[in-house]
Formats: structure tokens, sequence, C-alpha cells
């Protein structure tokens, strides 16, 4: 199914639900209108990023709609489904 390009996970799916901004190896942007003003939903999106030992910083703010995700790539790439992630964001960055 990979090569369909189905979310397949809970994380696949959430990536593919918001902007890929822009993208450096250990810096990653996401915007999400549905954050705006959104306070729940900064705090689930704060602790399910969190919850990855692979991702050092996760900063959100519901002003923007803005997610920065701070990581070093060689952690993150050890996690094969990151490691997926990641490419995804790398092929779909707007810059």
């Amino acid at each position: 199914m990979g090569s369909l390009q189905i979310p397949t996970t809970k994380l696949d799916l959430f990536i593919r639900s918001v902007e890929i901004a822009s993208y450096l190896p250990g810096r990653i942007r996401l915007r999400s209108k549905k954050l705006l003003g959104n306070l729940e939903l900064e705090r689930q999106v704060q602790q399910q990023l969190r919850a990855f030992p692979e991702i050092a910083r996760v900063e959100t703010s519901i002003v923007t709609g803005s997610i920065l995700i701070h990581y070093e790539p060689e952690r993150l790439r050890q996690n094969p489904d990151l490691r997926k992630v990641e490419e995804y964001i790398m092929t779909h960055a707007r810059r």
C-alpha cells in the first residue's frame, strides 16, 4: 500500500493533513489552519510529537498555526516510521 501513498499510521495521516512549509535536515515547519486559536489541538499536537524521543523540541503557535519540529537527523532516521515521514516531507516541502 505504500506505493499508493495512502496514510497507514496516525503520524502519516497527521503529516498529510498539514502544509509542509519548509524543510531543512533537523528542522521542519508545518502549518495548520485547524491549529489557529485552538488550544486543545495545540496540546494534542505537543503531546503526540513530544512522545517521540527522536524529536528534540516542538514549538507551536495558535496565532500563526505553525508547528516547528527540531531533531537530530541521524537519530530520527534510526526510527523507520519517522525516517519514512522525513522522506515524505523532503519531497513535499514548499521550500
